[in-house]
């Protein structure tokens, strides 16, 4: 479908109970663009990549990937579609009982143990990438900084090459350098590898680095969206009270 967005989001809703999360969400994601989802804690914006991912399931509303309607596919379509998906999870969530070797390649091999010799030489490439070096390849994760574990992370997200990638909350945890290191990395290798990327992050800092386009989830909606250039001159009240950490404002 010549032109058609990577993914959109038109009028989702899911609600859990009598709580309703996301109130008609409507976004597009071009090919190749990285756009940041901001919002305070409980907004929804993890809610969302899961509808997006097929582990919820929508209400209402269509998410379209690749042109590939997400919301009633079956299991076979949705493992399909999936497949298109990298992940870096908020905190990391290595498995510790494996070498980082072997969690670099997760993806790829789904734990199982084949082509140990092929799967470690994928692994140290893309340790490379995220600049690790082969020296931890046999170290659990539970022996790494938490720096280096988030680097393990990414590497382990781009390692299938997949088309679009998922970050969430990426620099959760780290000090403000090794973020900053985070986010530049992640700003590099979106490039490089010319994916889609969705972030989603309360990290005014992260979502103005990695992102070219914002939108800001509030009440189960997208209130605002724009450049990243815009994020603090967005004329938007609730992304100014949001941005600059005001208490005073529509947000309560």
């Amino acid at each position: 479908m010549p032109g058609a967005p990577k993914i959109r989001l038109a009028n989702v809703a899911k609600r859990f109970g009598e709580k309703v999360v996301l109130d008609g969400v409507n976004l597009a994601i071009e090919p190749g663009e990285s756009v940041a989802i901001i919002g305070g804690s409980g907004t929804g914006k993890s809610v969302t990549l899961k509808c997006i991912l097929g582990l919820l399931q929508a209400d209402a509303g269509s998410i379209m990937v690749d042109g590939e309607e997400v919301v009633g596919a079956g299991d076979r379509d949705l493992a399909r579609i999936r497949a298109k998906f990298g992940m870096l999870f908020q905190g990391g969530a290595l498995f510790d009982s494996m070498p980082v070797w072997r969690n670099v390649t997760f993806g790829l091999t789904k734990g199982r143990r084949r082509e140990a010799a092929k799967m470690r030489r994928v692994a140290e490439e893309n340790i490379e990438r995220v600049g690790l070096g082969p020296d931890i390849l046999d170290l659990r994760p539970n022996e790494l900084s938490g720096g280096m574990q988030k680097r393990v992370a990414l590497a382990r997200a781009i390692a299938p090459r997949p088309d679009i990638i998922f970050f969430d909350e990426p620099t959760t945890g780290l000090d403000p350098i090794r973020a900053d290191q985070i986010n530049n990395l992640i700003c590099s290798l979106t490039g490089d590898l010319g994916v889609t990327a969705l972030t989603i992050t309360h990290d005014m800092v992260s979502a103005r680095t990695i992102a070219n386009r914002v939108a800001m989830l509030y009440q189960g909606r997208i209130v605002w969206h724009g450049p990243r250039d815009r994020l603090y001159d967005s004329g938007n009240p609730y992304v100014d009270q949001f941005v600059q950490g005001r208490s005073e404002g529509p947000i309560r």
